[in-house]
C-alpha cells in the first residue's frame, strides 16, 4: 500500500522523520522538497533504477574484415 506524503516538508519535520521519508521517497518514486522558513532549500529525489550494462552495446559493432593487412590496390604515391 502506497501512502501519500506531501510534496514538501519543513526542515524540522524532515529531521525528525528522515528515515521514514527516505523510505517513502524510494517507495513512491516521487521527489520531496525540504523547506526552511517557507523557502525550498533541498530536494530529495529517488535514485534511478539500476541498469544492467551487460549486453547494452550488443549489435552496435560491424565487422568489416581485415583492416590491418595492406591493400591490393596500386596507389599513385607508390610509383
Amino acid at each position: 500500500m502506497i501512502h501519500q506524503h506531501p510534496t514538501d516538508i519543513g526542515a524540522g519535520a524532515f529531521k525528525s522523520q528522515c528515515l521514514k521519508l527516505l523510505d517513502a521517497v524510494a517507495l513512491n518514486r516521487a521527489p520531496l522538497v525540504i523547506t526552511k522558513r517557507g523557502k525550498a532549500v533541498a530536494k530529495l529525489i529517488p535514485m534511478p533504477d539500476a541498469v544492467d550494462l551487460f549486453g547494452a552495446m550488443s549489435g552496435s559493432v560491424l565487422f568489416e574484415g581485415d583492416i590491418i593487412s595492406p591493400l591490393d590496390n596500386d596507389w599513385s604515391a607508390a610509383r
